[in-house]
Protein backbone atom coordinates (compact mmCIF):
# COMPACT_ATOMS: atom_id res chain seq x y z
CA UNK A 1 0.00 0.00 0.00
CA UNK A 2 1.52 3.61 -0.99
CA UNK A 3 2.26 6.13 1.53
CA UNK A 4 -0.80 8.46 2.60
CA UNK A 5 -0.74 11.87 3.60
CA UNK A 6 -3.58 14.03 4.70
CA UNK A 7 -3.56 17.32 5.72
CA UNK A 8 -5.37 18.58 8.66
CA UNK A 9 -7.34 21.66 8.87
CA UNK A 10 -10.12 22.54 11.36
CA UNK A 11 -13.08 25.00 11.23
CA UNK A 12 -11.46 27.43 13.64
CA UNK A 13 -8.60 27.81 16.33
CA UNK A 14 -9.19 25.37 19.59
CA UNK A 15 -11.64 22.90 17.74
CA UNK A 16 -9.30 20.07 18.81
CA UNK A 17 -6.89 19.57 15.83
CA UNK A 18 -4.14 18.11 17.25
CA UNK A 19 -6.33 16.00 19.58
CA UNK A 20 -7.66 14.39 16.52
CA UNK A 21 -4.75 14.17 15.02
CA UNK A 22 -2.45 11.81 17.71
CA UNK A 23 -6.90 9.78 18.11
CA UNK A 24 -5.27 9.36 13.58
CA UNK A 25 -1.97 8.15 14.36
CA UNK A 26 -2.79 5.40 17.24
CA UNK A 27 -5.80 4.44 14.67
CA UNK A 28 -3.25 3.63 12.03
CA UNK A 29 -0.44 2.40 14.22
CA UNK A 30 -3.05 0.21 15.59
CA UNK A 31 -3.46 -0.96 12.06
CA UNK A 32 0.71 -1.68 12.07
CA UNK A 33 0.83 1.19 9.90
CA UNK A 34 4.46 3.60 10.42
CA UNK A 35 3.08 7.06 11.41
CA UNK A 36 4.36 10.38 11.24
CA UNK A 37 2.95 13.72 12.16
CA UNK A 38 4.57 17.34 11.63
CA UNK A 39 3.35 20.38 12.32
CA UNK A 40 5.54 22.70 10.46
CA UNK A 41 4.52 25.86 12.11
CA UNK A 42 3.61 26.42 15.41
CA UNK A 43 3.10 29.79 17.58
CA UNK A 44 2.58 29.78 20.87
CA UNK A 45 5.75 28.29 22.95
CA UNK A 46 7.77 27.68 25.86
CA UNK A 47 11.02 27.84 26.19
CA UNK A 48 13.09 24.70 27.29
CA UNK A 49 16.43 23.07 27.89
CA UNK A 50 16.15 22.03 24.17
CA UNK A 51 14.63 25.05 22.77
CA UNK A 52 10.93 26.57 22.36
CA UNK A 53 8.82 23.94 21.99
CA UNK A 54 4.75 23.67 21.12
CA UNK A 55 2.33 21.20 23.05
CA UNK A 56 0.69 20.44 20.43
CA UNK A 57 4.00 19.38 18.43
CA UNK A 58 5.49 17.47 21.24
CA UNK A 59 1.64 15.29 21.04
CA UNK A 60 2.03 14.93 17.86
CA UNK A 61 6.11 13.50 18.55
CA UNK A 62 4.55 10.97 21.63
CA UNK A 63 1.89 9.73 19.25
CA UNK A 64 3.42 8.72 16.19
CA UNK A 65 5.40 5.15 15.54
CA UNK A 66 8.71 6.58 13.91
CA UNK A 67 11.36 8.38 15.70
CA UNK A 68 12.16 11.77 14.55
CA UNK A 69 14.01 14.98 16.06
CA UNK A 70 11.72 17.63 17.65
CA UNK A 71 12.94 20.16 14.80
CA UNK A 72 11.72 17.42 12.03
CA UNK A 73 8.43 17.69 13.38
CA UNK A 74 7.96 21.30 14.30
CA UNK A 75 10.50 22.70 12.34
CA UNK A 76 9.11 26.80 12.98
CA UNK A 77 8.33 27.18 16.41
CA UNK A 78 6.94 30.84 17.63
CA UNK A 79 6.86 32.19 20.81
CA UNK A 80 3.79 33.70 20.99
CA UNK A 81 -0.01 32.30 20.54
CA UNK A 82 -0.66 34.00 17.96
CA UNK A 83 -1.41 34.60 14.36
CA UNK A 84 1.51 32.50 12.86
CA UNK A 85 2.45 35.51 10.71
CA UNK A 86 1.91 38.06 13.24
CA UNK A 87 4.05 35.82 15.67
CA UNK A 88 6.79 35.29 12.97
CA UNK A 89 6.88 39.42 11.91
CA UNK A 90 7.57 39.68 15.88
CA UNK A 91 10.12 37.52 15.65
CA UNK A 92 11.86 38.94 12.30
CA UNK A 93 10.92 36.07 10.77
CA UNK A 94 8.98 35.22 7.41
CA UNK A 95 6.76 32.38 6.53
CA UNK A 96 6.12 30.95 3.21
CA UNK A 97 3.97 28.06 1.91
CA UNK A 98 7.48 26.46 -0.07
CA UNK A 99 9.78 26.94 2.61
CA UNK A 100 7.53 24.88 4.74
CA UNK A 101 7.01 22.31 2.02
CA UNK A 102 10.52 21.76 1.92
CA UNK A 103 10.22 20.97 5.46
CA UNK A 104 7.27 18.81 5.03
CA UNK A 105 8.90 17.10 2.05
CA UNK A 106 12.09 15.99 4.18
CA UNK A 107 10.53 13.95 6.26
CA UNK A 108 8.07 12.33 4.07
CA UNK A 109 10.98 11.09 2.18
CA UNK A 110 11.69 8.60 5.10
CA UNK A 111 9.97 5.61 5.74
CA UNK A 112 6.32 5.57 6.77
CA UNK A 113 3.08 4.79 5.78
CA UNK A 114 0.45 7.31 7.35
CA UNK A 115 1.70 10.84 7.77
CA UNK A 116 -0.72 13.99 8.55
CA UNK A 117 0.78 17.60 8.65
CA UNK A 118 -1.61 19.44 11.03
CA UNK A 119 -2.08 23.23 10.26
CA UNK A 120 -2.43 26.19 12.66
CA UNK A 121 -5.86 27.38 12.91
CA UNK A 122 -8.32 27.33 9.90
CA UNK A 123 -7.98 27.26 6.42
CA UNK A 124 -7.42 30.65 5.36
CA UNK A 125 -4.66 31.59 8.68
CA UNK A 126 -2.11 33.89 7.10
CA UNK A 127 1.45 33.11 6.47
CA UNK A 128 2.13 36.26 5.12
CA UNK A 129 0.26 39.61 3.01
CA UNK A 130 0.13 36.94 -0.12
CA UNK A 131 -0.12 32.96 1.31
CA UNK A 132 -2.16 31.32 3.59
CA UNK A 133 -2.02 27.72 4.91
CA UNK A 134 -3.90 26.36 2.03
CA UNK A 135 -1.08 27.27 0.00
CA UNK A 136 0.88 24.51 2.08
CA UNK A 137 -2.13 21.87 1.49
CA UNK A 138 -1.96 22.69 -1.95
CA UNK A 139 1.82 22.46 -2.59
CA UNK A 140 1.67 19.10 -0.69
CA UNK A 141 -1.61 17.95 -3.01
CA UNK A 142 -3.02 16.23 -0.27
CA UNK A 143 -6.43 15.45 0.67
CA UNK A 144 -7.91 17.02 3.87
CA UNK A 145 -9.43 15.82 6.61
CA UNK A 146 -11.35 18.49 8.74
CA UNK A 147 -11.90 18.70 12.19
CA UNK A 148 -15.40 20.23 13.39
CA UNK A 149 -15.45 21.71 16.90
CA UNK A 150 -19.12 20.96 17.58
CA UNK A 151 -20.33 23.77 18.91
CA UNK A 152 -23.11 26.57 18.09
CA UNK A 153 -21.71 27.63 14.55
CA UNK A 154 -20.10 25.14 13.92
CA UNK A 155 -22.42 24.46 10.21
CA UNK A 156 -21.79 27.89 8.78
CA UNK A 157 -17.90 27.29 9.75
CA UNK A 158 -18.27 23.41 8.33
CA UNK A 159 -19.25 24.23 5.44
CA UNK A 160 -17.95 27.09 4.31
CA UNK A 161 -14.24 25.12 5.09
CA UNK A 162 -15.71 22.53 3.01
CA UNK A 163 -16.32 24.59 -0.13
CA UNK A 164 -13.00 26.66 0.65
CA UNK A 165 -10.85 23.03 0.54
CA UNK A 166 -12.71 22.22 -3.05
CA UNK A 167 -12.78 25.62 -4.43
CA UNK A 168 -8.61 25.68 -4.02
CA UNK A 169 -8.52 22.11 -5.76
CA UNK A 170 -8.60 19.75 -3.10
CA UNK A 171 -10.28 16.65 -2.37
CA UNK A 172 -12.18 16.15 1.40
CA UNK A 173 -11.42 13.41 2.46
CA UNK A 174 -12.96 13.29 5.53
CA UNK A 175 -14.49 14.67 8.75
CA UNK A 176 -14.55 13.99 12.53
CA UNK A 177 -17.13 15.84 14.86
CA UNK A 178 -14.88 16.86 17.97
CA UNK A 179 -17.60 17.79 20.86
CA UNK A 180 -15.86 20.35 22.42
CA UNK A 181 -19.07 21.64 24.12
CA UNK A 182 -20.34 18.92 26.27
CA UNK A 183 -24.12 20.56 26.64
CA UNK A 184 -24.01 21.57 23.27
CA UNK A 185 -28.04 22.10 22.47
CA UNK A 186 -29.15 19.74 19.45
CA UNK A 187 -25.91 18.21 19.20
CA UNK A 188 -27.50 14.89 16.99
CA UNK A 189 -29.24 17.02 15.38
CA UNK A 190 -26.52 19.08 13.74
CA UNK A 191 -24.18 16.25 13.06
CA UNK A 192 -27.05 15.22 10.92
CA UNK A 193 -27.05 18.15 9.11
CA UNK A 194 -23.28 18.03 8.22
CA UNK A 195 -23.85 14.64 7.54
CA UNK A 196 -26.44 15.57 4.50
CA UNK A 197 -24.19 18.83 3.65
CA UNK A 198 -20.70 18.27 3.64
CA UNK A 199 -19.96 15.76 1.29
CA UNK A 200 -17.26 13.88 2.47
CA UNK A 201 -17.53 10.69 5.23
CA UNK A 202 -17.35 11.16 8.72
CA UNK A 203 -14.54 9.60 10.44
CA UNK A 204 -16.09 9.26 14.02
CA UNK A 205 -17.58 11.58 16.63
CA UNK A 206 -15.75 12.38 19.95
CA UNK A 207 -17.14 12.91 22.40
CA UNK A 208 -16.11 14.93 25.71
CA UNK A 209 -13.63 13.19 27.19
CA UNK A 210 -12.48 12.46 30.51
CA UNK A 211 -9.59 9.79 29.76
CA UNK A 212 -7.57 12.13 27.19
CA UNK A 213 -5.40 10.02 25.22
CA UNK A 214 -4.51 9.22 21.55
CA UNK A 215 -5.60 5.79 22.36
CA UNK A 216 -9.37 7.03 23.67
CA UNK A 217 -9.72 8.93 20.79
CA UNK A 218 -9.11 6.73 18.58
CA UNK A 219 -11.40 4.55 19.66
CA UNK A 220 -14.10 6.58 18.10
CA UNK A 221 -12.24 7.07 14.90
CA UNK A 222 -12.49 5.20 12.05
CA UNK A 223 -9.79 4.77 8.51
CA UNK A 224 -11.99 2.58 6.31
CA UNK A 225 -12.88 5.77 4.56
CA UNK A 226 -9.46 6.79 4.36
CA UNK A 227 -7.67 3.36 3.10
CA UNK A 228 -6.84 2.32 -0.38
Amino acid sequence: MAKQTFFIAGTDTEVGKTLISTGLLAKAAELNKRTVGLKPVAAGCEETADGWRNEDALALQQAMTEDLDYEQINPVALREAIAPHLAAAHEGKQLNASRLMGFCRGVMMLPSDFVIVEGAGGWRVPLNPRETLAHLAIELNAPVILVVGMKLGCINHALLTAEAVRRDGLPLAGWVANRVEPEMSCYEENVATLRSLIGAPLLGEVPHLSDVSPESVAQHLSLDPLMY
